[in-house]
């Protein structure tokens, strides 16, 4: 595969007549300085007005072409990859952003250390192929990786020394066990794991998660004091598990600093006990048939109340008769609930 580059009249005439095929799903940054001779592979298109990005997306391709020392930004979703071929990227050393989502990428097929050498990457998009491992080698540099439908049923070491790592995707693959392997992600913000097949909870989750969905899966229970380690989560959801009163501790979710919680179709005959901070609980769909106030205020007065907003609570046993009295009280911030 050859690189050309174009006249600059050729790509004035281009900018004119045709239109790039921009995925704005993907952030497209501006402002960078213009090269008067951008350098691209033919299968490709690289911007005038954007000369360090190129875009290879949606072009049929079964390889991964020549990626020119200035590119910093490479687009190659949508096409028909099956593999990542040693050296693919030994050119393009710069790497920032790059998207390979929506091909048909194996595990076996990705070349050894392929990412090694990529050490100012920060962002990898592998979504929608057919890995089952996580890919390995990867920087230190990354901030985001997204691995989600795919096939991957083991983690390992993959993820060891991603210490800037703040947002991991996971959902819908094959995990039945993560195990300790996400212990050293000390600046993991947003970690989805919804849609696998986990038993059990991460173990020795990070301490900075904000966001934890770990929805449609088979977990049954929660270690007692769990999340006391995670001091700023903010977003749980563990929706369409197999969650009973009997596997959840007490306590397990008065976390102060908790905005949402997501119980919805589970096992639940029961309100958990909530922090009276929490503004968001889902609890739909489960086995409910009493209402005990307890469970959002341990005291009520003209300063003591939850700051529930929403509270679902249709799909269970319950009916208007089983509204506790005082719950206007209580929940004098709810604008909405539902049973």
């Amino acid at each position: 595969m050859k690189l050309i580059h174009l006249p600059i009249f050729a790509l004035l005439v281009s900018s004119i007549l045709c239109q790039y095929d921009y995925n704005d799903e993907y952030y497209d940054p501006v402002g960078y300085q213009v090269l008067p001779y951008p350098v691209c592979s033919v299968e490709c298109d690289c911007p005038l007005n954007f000369p360090t990005a190129m875009y290879c997306n949606h072009r049929k391709l079964k390889t991964i072409p020549t990626v020119p020392a200035q590119i910093k930004y490479l687009y190659l979703q949508n096409n028909q990859l099956t593999g990542i071929q040693s050296g693919a990227f030994e050119n393009a050393t710069n790497l920032l952003w790059l998207v390979l989502d929506n091909n048909q990428i194996t595990s076996d097929n990705v070349g050894k250390n392929i990412f090694s050498k990529l050490k100012s990457l920060e962002r990898l998009y592998i979504n929608a192929n057919n890995l089952t491992d996580v890919v390995r080698s990867l920087p230190k540099s990354l901030v985001e990786l997204k691995l989600s439908l795919n096939k991957i049923s083991k983690i390992g070491n993959s993820l060891k020394g991603l210490e800037n790592l703040t947002t991991l995707l996971l959902h819908d693959n094959n995990l039945n066990d993560v195990g300790g392997s996400l212990s050293g992600l000390k600046s993991l913000a947003y970690l989805d794991l919804s849609g696998n097949k986990l038993t059990k909870l991460p173990d020795d989750p990070p301490p900075a998660v904000e966001m934890l969905y770990i929805n449609n899966n088979q977990i049954k229970s929660i270690p007692k004091d769990y999340f006391n380690k995670m001091s700023i989560l903010q977003y749980l959801r563990m929706a369409h598990n197999e969650l009973t009163n009997e596997g959840i501790p007490e306590k397990v979710f008065n976390i102060t600093s908790l905005i949402e919680l997501d119980l919805a179709f589970n096992e639940l005959k029961s309100i958990p006990l909530v922090n009276e901070n929490l503004e968001n609980m889902y609890l739909q769909a489960n086995k409910i048939d009493t209402f005990d106030l307890n469970s959002f205020c341990r005291v009520t007065s003209p300063q003591d109340f939850s700051r529930i907003r929403h509270l679902r609570l249709d799909g269970n046993n319950l009916t208007r008769g089983s509204l506790p009295y005082g719950m206007a009280q209580c929940l004098r911030l709810a604008g909405e609930v539902s049973f």
